[in-house]
């Protein structure tokens, strides 16, 4: 059992986990071992205090560098679901579990909306999840939208098990090559069904399909965490980064405008603290 899990190692999940680590802490903390692909993107920083202009590969090279130094692992996992328990929540990430009594969300905003029927068929055809769900689909047809080069080894491992694949990248230069999947650009507009998703339209364009997976690197919070209160796609919280939901907490782009690194990082350290208070508490009211 973990004190805290930080979803997400964008500016507030490393602001958060070093605060963590400072005050001697237990947690888990799951992401990209490379941290964000939206800071390694960043063309200049101007307005990160203590750094006047730096690009975002030497941001992203300090932060590792920093993590290195405090000796923090970094759990290279994709969390699919966060699940009250009562007393701890339960942190799902492929087949494997975690507890921790208290979550810090900093999972960022996702680079692109939602597609229309992606909540509602959520479960019933439609997955994050290719290691989770791709055995259900073997000798069948599915599509796959994909936000990220750094996720085509979940492409790979589909269509080893697939009759079939569209792929829809929504990045430059696709290296699969495997004979089974067929690249359809531009974006899915719709995943349609009755009881489950049976196919997904692109424009005027409409493909028969058994199962849609959506590889993103950040999942909509309110999907990963039931009952998440959440404001203008944002997630709601207070002063203290405190969501709706006792035990977890909010930081970083998730929480919204503006998107920067600093206000990014301040709300890292607050959220932690916000959990150390919790953890507090809670100590002190079962003792």
């Amino acid at each position: 059992m973990f004190d805290t899990a930080i979803i997400g190692t964008g500016a507030a999940g490393v602001s958060a986990a070093l605060t963590l680590k400072a005050m001697n802490r237990n947690f888990i903390w799951f992401g990209s071992a490379r941290l964000s692909e939206k800071i390694a993107r960043a063309e200049k920083i101007r307005n990160y205090p203590g750094l006047s202009s730096v690009s975002g590969e030497e941001m992203q090279r300090a932060f590792l560098s920093q993590i290195e130094e405090m000796d923090i692992e970094i759990a290279n996992k994709t969390v699919t679901g966060v699940y009250d328990m009562g007393e701890y929540y339960g942190i799902l990430c492929d087949k494997e579990s975690f507890e921790a009594k208290t979550v810090i969300l900093a999972s960022g905003v996702e680079s692109v909306k939602p597609v229309k029927g992606e909540l509602e068929f959520l479960g019933r055809g439609v997955s994050y999840c290719a290691t989770c769900d791709g055995f259900l689909y073997k000798g069948k047809t599915i599509a796959v939208l994909c936000t990220s080069k750094a996720l085509e080894h979940e492409i790979s491992y589909l269509a080893s098990l697939a009759k079939k694949v569209y792929l829809t990248p929504l990045y430059k230069t696709p290296e699969i090559e495997a004979e089974n999947v067929e690249i359809v650009p531009g974006m899915i507009r719709e995943i349609v069904g009755e009881r489950k998703a049976e196919a997904v339209r692109y424009g005027e364009r409409e493909l028969l399909v058994d199962g849609v997976f959506l590889l993103k690197e950040a999942i909509t919070p309110s999907v990963l965490v039931t009952g998440l209160a959440m404001e203008d796609g944002h997630v709601k919280v207070n002063r203290q980064l405190e969501t709706n939901l006792k035990g977890v907490f909010a930081a970083g782009d998730c929480t919204g405008r503006p998107y920067q690194y600093a206000k990014a990082v301040g709300e890292g350290n607050v959220a932690a603290h916000s959990a150390l208070e919790y953890l507090s508490e809670n100590a002190s009211s079962k003792a």
